[in-house]
């Protein structure tokens, strides 16, 4: 089996599983056996829904600014700015006014993303 299949590029938007997270926040997402990436673009001023799931999550500000409104706060983040969601805390973003990229790192991987699709996958 060629290692090539195991290469991908955050700029290549034909890579990955595409999801429709919530009107102007899509995702891409690339499933392991152990963990999940998936690279998540805000539109300006766009919002999430506030959801929570049993994965832990890490996230990192790829691009622009946002609000992180995690277990009822709201933290300003900015590009290199990275934080952890234990598995049970409500969270969502909403980008500022030029939107932004996240990376978000799920373990396990949460299997509502293994497939194309939309939403969140809420519990």
């Amino acid at each position: 089996m060629s290692q090539a299949q195991h290469f991908h590029n955050l700029a290549d938007v034909t890579q990955g599983i595409a999801r429709e997270l919530a009107p102007g926040v899509t995702t891409r997402i690339f499933p392991g056996e152990h963990a999940m990436l998936s690279v998540v673009t805000i539109a300006p001023n766009g919002e999430g829904t506030m959801h929570s799931h049993p994965e832990e999550q890490w996230g990192v500000c790829l691009e622009g600014t946002a609000i992180r409104i995690q277990g009822g706060e709201e933290i300003p983040v900015k590009k290199g700015d990275f934080w952890r969601t234990p598995g049970g805390v409500p969270h969502t973003m909403r980008a500022g006014p030029e939107g932004c990229q996240v990376l978000d790192i799920f373990a396990p991987p949460r299997e509502a993303y293994r497939v194309a699709g939309s939403g969140f996958g809420t519990t």
